[in-house]
């Protein structure tokens, strides 16, 4: 199967990339930030720009096209409305529009932001209602896609892992902060479910292979608060879990609202996998693994000389 990937230098892409080569014909697109020394070829294009998407889609011919490229710092988003919505929200309506027309099939990513959090346990039928300019223009991104081609496939995910810079995750922060013996919060009031990045890569290759269509949620099948999060990672380092301060999310001064309770059922995605989803804590355990085998300098190899 011959996949294009979006945003192949993000946390997603690049993990996604990284776990589909070997299986798959990969080619991942890249725009101000290049990759060096990957496995699969990097191709440099501004998506947004109609003829070189429209060319690159064409020269490539894909099978499936996964669109992990997006504006996803929720505090950058705040800042710039204009920039979060042409990149989550009219850019993928852009890709639906133009690869449905050839005949491939479309992988969009978008997050669990899209409910408010006010009470969790939210399936794939409850209706959303985004707090932040980053959630806001991501359902309507999801909104755009299935609008231009409903054979899309749209997962609501939240992940950590590995990434170019080592600076991109929530994991990636508390181990950074932790190792060197430094106190980092971790709200005790924000609840999520996340899964490792590579796990997530391997079930979304299953889903295209399984030709799903519409919206999954794609996430770890229980829920931890932040904090807690970075206690069971510290433990799992072997790391001071005392250096985690339990914080309230009221009392960080973020620009951007942070749903409380993202809670989401998995249990549409539950009924058509193979095997069951990975549990927080052997996500954990595989990203101590990753680590232990070399895997983030494997990563920051591939990276330019520039903060990425």
């Amino acid at each position: 199967m011959r996949l294009l990937i979006s945003g192949a230098s993000g946390l997603l892409g690049l993990n996604l990339a990284l776990e589909a080569f070997g299986h798959h014909e990969v080619y991942g697109v890249v725009n101000r930030h290049s990759l060096r020394q990957a496995p699969f070829p990097v191709l440099q294009c501004d998506l947004t720009e109609d003829s070189p998407r429209q060319n690159l889609l064409e020269r490539v011919a894909p099978d499936w096209v996964i669109n992990c490229a997006a504006l996803a710092d929720l505090e950058a988003c705040e800042a710039d409305p204009p920039l979060a919505k042409k990149l989550n929200t009219e850019l993928p309506a852009k890709l639906a529009r133009d690869v449905s027309k050839g005949g491939a099939r479309l992988l969009h990513i978008s997050t669990d932001a899209v409910f408010d959090g006010l009470r969790g346990g939210y399936t794939e039928e409850d209706e959303p209602r985004p707090l932040s300019v980053y959630a806001q223009t991501k359902l309507a991104g999801e909104r755009a896609v299935l609008e231009a081609d409903p054979r899309a496939l749209v997962v609501r995910v939240n992940f950590y892992g590995w990434s170019l810079s080592g600076k991109r995750s929530l994991a990636e922060f508390f181990f950074n902060n932790l190792r060197v013996g430094k106190e980092t919060p971790g709200f005790i009031d924000v609840f999520f479910c996340p899964l490792l990045v590579n796990d997530l890569a391997q079930i979304l290759l299953i889903m295209i292979q399984m030709n799903l269509c519409g919206i999954y949620h794609v996430v770890a099948p229980q829920a931890i608060s932040k904090y807690e999060f970075g206690v069971e990672l510290a433990n799992a380092f072997g790391l001071n879990a005392g250096l985690v301060r339990p914080l309230s999310v009221n009392q960080a001064g973020l620009r951007a609202a942070r749903s409380p309770n993202l809670t989401l059922s998995v249990a549409k995605l539950e009924k058509i996998l193979p095997q069951p989803l990975p549990s927080i804590r052997q996500g954990l355990q595989r990203f101590v693994a990753l680590y232990r085998s070399g895997y983030p300098e494997r990563l920051r190899s591939m990276g330019e000389d520039q903060t990425v």
